[in-house]
């Protein structure tokens, strides 16, 4: 992929785009596999999932500099804002999201925030592209002043973008390296981005987390689907489920399923998607993973367990319990492969049978991984 941003060293965020593809691809299938191998020799590898190299992201995290007439959209560089609104990463249904969006801070007189001044208002504009092409956009703002200024210009701005469904300000007064802060209100009607993944609608509130690669993510869930389908388990736990995506994929009338997640806006998603399917033996519980995992009693415990967990992994208090409990399959999806082969060596009795390298962040180290378990 050609990008004149990095050649021009405005943006490195992608600090492997000088590699080509294949060898980016082949390098992480490889890192995988040494960090795999003194734990699973046997392991038996799927070919890796390719994305595509450019246009794939759907979600843009625009920082918001420059003043109100000319606000910029893009990253923070050392000498100011730089404008990324024509980054290849972003299909062309956001990169057409940009420019209404500026018009609005312009028409709303949202004094973009000066990170060294401590001063100004709006931090961020996050949006987020679904796969039949609907958008949610979010302000992420200091506080609720200019709310009624966005109100009074929010029907201009859903007439310049008809894809546009939700729009919400997230209030963020704190001077922190986080994005958003916790209280979100909603400024349209429709509350959920409807996100079609396989054959699954999924529902996005704007506090939810989802995978910025909907192609790979739609691969994962099928990984993950053909595995528990293969084990055929009575009962699956999916932990750090997020919006219900591993879930509600191996959902079903015969099947019990429970989804747990501390995200409250993420659980409430994934009710209303289980509610749309008619999925009355899914449940999902807005609560910490492992808290849950050793509150429940022997006879409670499923036959399959799948987890998601962020990059540190599931940890050495859930890793143990999951060895030292009778569940028969694990299917593990890792971020950071570093982690999981901790979590792994502290689960000697699940031995990897099959893992598949997903390169969910293209021109980056980073990739996901999924491996199935199966006791000894």
């Amino acid at each position: 992929m050609q990008c004149h941003h990095y050649d021009a060293a405005r943006c490195r965020s992608c600090t492997l785009l000088a590699q080509p593809y294949p060898t980016q691809l082949a390098d992480k299938q490889r890192h995988c596999a040494e960090l795999l191998a003194p734990l699973a020799p046997d392991l038996r590898w799927l070919p890796p999932v390719e994305s595509a190299e450019s246009g794939f992201r759907n979600k843009a995290k625009m920082v918001v500099t420059g003043t109100v007439e000319e606000p910029v959209l893009g990253i923070l560089a050392e000498n100011g804002g730089v404008d990324l609104t024509d980054c290849p990463l972003y299909p062309a249904a956001l990169q057409e999201s940009f420019g209404p969006l500026a018009d609005l801070v312009t028409r709303a007189r949202l004094v973009p925030y000066d990170v060294r001044a401590r001063r100004g208002e709006l931090k961020y504009v996050l949006v987020t592209l679904s796969p039949d092409g609907d958008l949610m956009a979010r302000f992420v703002l200091r506080s609720t002043e200019s709310v009624p200024r966005i109100r009074k210009h929010l029907p201009a701005l859903l007439a310049a973008i008809p894809a546009l469904r939700v729009v919400s300000a997230n209030i963020h007064p704190e001077h922190k390296a986080v994005v958003e802060g916790e209280t979100e209100l909603l400024l349209t009607e429709t509350q959920t981005l409807r996100m079609t993944v396989n054959d699954v609608d999924l529902h996005l509130r704007p506090q939810s987390f989802f995978q910025t690669n909907t192609d790979v993510a739609a691969a994962l869930y099928r990984q993950g689907r053909a595995w528990v389908d293969d084990a055929a388990p009575a009962s699956v736990w999916d932990l750090y489920c997020g919006v219900g995506g591993f879930a509600l994929h191996v959902a079903g009338p015969d099947r019990d399923v429970v989804g747990v997640e501390t995200s409250a806006e993420a659980v409430a998603s994934a009710r209303l998607t289980a509610h749309d399917a008619g999925l009355d033996r899914t449940t999902f519980l807005a609560q910490d993973a492992t808290a849950f995992a050793l509150a429940q009693t022997q006879d409670a415990r499923p036959d399959l367990v799948v987890v998601n967990p962020p990059r540190r992994g599931i940890g050495e208090t859930l890793s143990t319990w999951l060895e030292e409990s009778d569940v028969r399959h694990v299917v593990y999806s890792s971020c950071n492969a570093t982690s999981l082969a901790r979590d792994l060596a502290l689960m000697p009795s699940l031995r990897p049978r099959e893992a598949r390298v997903l390169d969910m962040f293209p021109h980056t180290g980073h990739y996901e991984v999924a491996v199935l378990l199966e006791r000894a």
